[in-house]
Parts: structure tokens; sequence; C-alpha cells
């Protein structure tokens, strides 16, 4: 996630500067760049290039400023409104889609605030599908189907999902089992959908959730274990609150295709690897990607595990986990669009 936090008086500078240290230790933060004052000035160019904006200061100011700019529920960043002392965290657009909700409360905790959630589902503990495919990293054929199915689950309506007896959804079941909101779901198969789709109906309603591609990248010492990438990969899907299953493709670079560590690991857990050409990963430009002159001077590239994870997600993916570091294993995790 791509953070903007902006202030307007001294004390919520302040503020932003204490919530920036904090962010920076949090691998599924990408980046968080501070702005301070010029709020419809800067609003005009956060609004579209953050995924989260944190506004500090009264929420009026912010209201009337983001007024003109809101969409789409599906478009519109996370945005979250905080008082300049610090005591409230608000909830305020984009709460299920962008994950504003979630935020709120990762925020509110780390500056020991009380978190302000409104929507309906959340309130009254029930589980909304526009949430379900956010936690699962899902895309929703039809976003115009959120509100109905959303009541239904408000009002108690048992769902149908329809899914593939072929491929393995534990990912999905371990959801449903460990989520503490509220959510009436009946299950039916059929060889006729495919393997990443979960269908959804209700009476005459039908949408339908596709996953969208799970890549991990993986960087090693030489002679790394399986063992260690291992534990490595469990704690950091555990942070995105990620199950294996859910895991698409592995990826590296071509000069690990011979790493037993990282091989042994795409058996036991029958995720398939992609080592990238170094070609690939030489031409390969981004600006969310962490460049390492070590990895340049031994190998002619800039990184292995963040750059091949997002070639192999595709056109347009992006990264939900930056490079991290673990005793001798790098990890991160990209997103298809």
């Amino acid at each position: 996630m791509k953070l903007a936090i902006i202030s307007v008086s001294n004390k919520g500078q302040k503020l932003a500067f204490k919530l920036k240290e904090k962010l920076n230790e949090d691998s599924t933060i990408l980046k968080v760049d501070l702005y301070h004052k010029n709020v419809k000035k800067y609003f005009q160019i956060l609004f579209y290039e953050y995924d989260a904006i944190i506004a500090i200061m009264a929420s009026g100011i912010l209201i009337r400023t983001i007024a003109p700019l809101i969409e789409s529920k599906v478009t519109d960043p996370a945005i979250l409104n905080i008082d300049d002392n610090g005591n409230f965290v608000i909830s305020t657009l984009s709460g299920h889609l962008g994950g504003a909700n979630k935020l709120t409360d990762k925020i509110a905790n780390l500056i020991d605030a009380i978190p302000v959630i409104t929507t309906s589902t959340d309130v009254n503990k029930k589980l909304g599908i526009d949430i379900l495919a956010k936690d699962l990293y899902l895309s929703i054929n039809n976003t115009k189907e959120i509100l109905f199915f959303n009541k239904s689950i408000l009002e108690g309506e048992q769902l149908n999902f329809t899914i593939n007896p072929n491929k393995n959804f534990d990912y999905l079941f371990n959801y449903l089992k460990n989520i503490t909101l509220e959510i009436d779901v009946s299950f039916s198969y059929s060889n006729n959908i495919n393997t990443d789709e979960i269908h959804v109906k209700l009476d005459n309603h039908k949408i339908i959730l596709k996953e969208r591609k799970i890549v991990v990248g993986i960087g090693c010492r030489r002679g790394k274990e399986c063992s260690d990438i291992y534990k490595s990969l469990i704690k950091s899907i555990n942070e995105l609150n990620i199950d294996k299953s859910r895991i698409n493709m592995f990826s590296s670079a071509e000069i690990k295709k011979n790493e037993q560590g990282i091989l042994e690991l795409s058996d036991k857990l029958n995720i398939p690897v992609n080592f990238v050409e170094l070609d690939k990963l030489k031409l390969f430009e981004s600006n969310d990607i962490q460049k390492s002159e070590f990895v340049y001077s031994k190998f002619g590239i800039y990184g292995v595990c963040e750059p091949s994870a997002l070639i192999t997600a595709g056109f347009d993916s992006k990264l939900i986990y930056k490079k991290t570091s673990y005793d001798g294993v790098t990890i991160s995790i990209a997103l298809s669009k």
C-alpha cells in the first residue's frame, strides 16, 4: 500500500512524522509520503496517486475537499480522518474495497487512538461480500450487486457459493471458519466453473469472485535450506493473513533455477515457480522496488524477489509486501490487477 499523510497544523504535522516512523517498519506499507497545508492543491494529486490517504485535520475541511473527487467505491482510495490530538481515527471513504476500515484499526492501534467505523455490515458484526473479496484478494465482476448481497447478509439470508471440485479452496474454507463476522453460506460444486472463480448466488442475483494472481518472490543465499525459506514465507503471508493455498505461484531469478531449497518448497506446497530471465530483470523498471547495489555488482540486476514477483504477476501488478529479509532469505509478494 502506498500511503500519503497530509496535515494542516503544526501539531498535526508532528503526529504525521510520528506515524510515518511507525509505518516505515511495516512490510505491507510500500511507502509513506508526508504533505503539509495546501490541502485542496495536494488532494488533486494524492487522490489518484496513492492507495490510502490519512488526513490529519478537521472533518469539514476533508469532506469539502474530497467531495468533488469521489467517483466510485471500486476506484476511490481509502481515506482516514484523524484529529490533531490523535484521539480518533475515522474511516471516511472506501471502507471495504479500499481497505479503509482495516487501515483504521491498524493506525488507531499504532497511536493509541479510538477507531471509528460506521459501515453497516461491520457495526452489525456481519461479513460483507466485498470484505470477503478484499480479504481473499478476489475481484468482483459486477460491483453494482454488492449492495444487494450485503443487504441480504444483514437480513440473515443464505448465499450459495458454487466452486469447482477439482480446485483446492482451503483458503476459502479456513477463512469462513476463522472469521469472527457472521455470514450464512451453503456450498455446491460444478465442473463447469473455472477453477479460479467462486460464483455467489441468491434469488436471481449473481456475483462472480475471481482470484487475482498472488505471486511470492523469493531471493536467498546459495544453499539455503527449504525449511528456512518456508519459515520466511509463513512469516510474510501471516502478516497479510494469506493462506498457503491462496498462493498462485513462486518466482525468482533464473540464477536461482538450481537452488534446491526453492525447488523443494515448490514441490512441498505444490506451487509452481517461475524463474525470470536475467534480460527481463535488467530491463524491468519500477519506482516501487528497492534497489540493491550489492546484487547489481554481482549479477547486473538491482533485485531478485520484487522484480521477479511483479513480472510474474503480470502487467500493472503491484507489490502488497515489500522486500523483507529473514536471515539470508528475502520475500516479497505481488498481486495481479
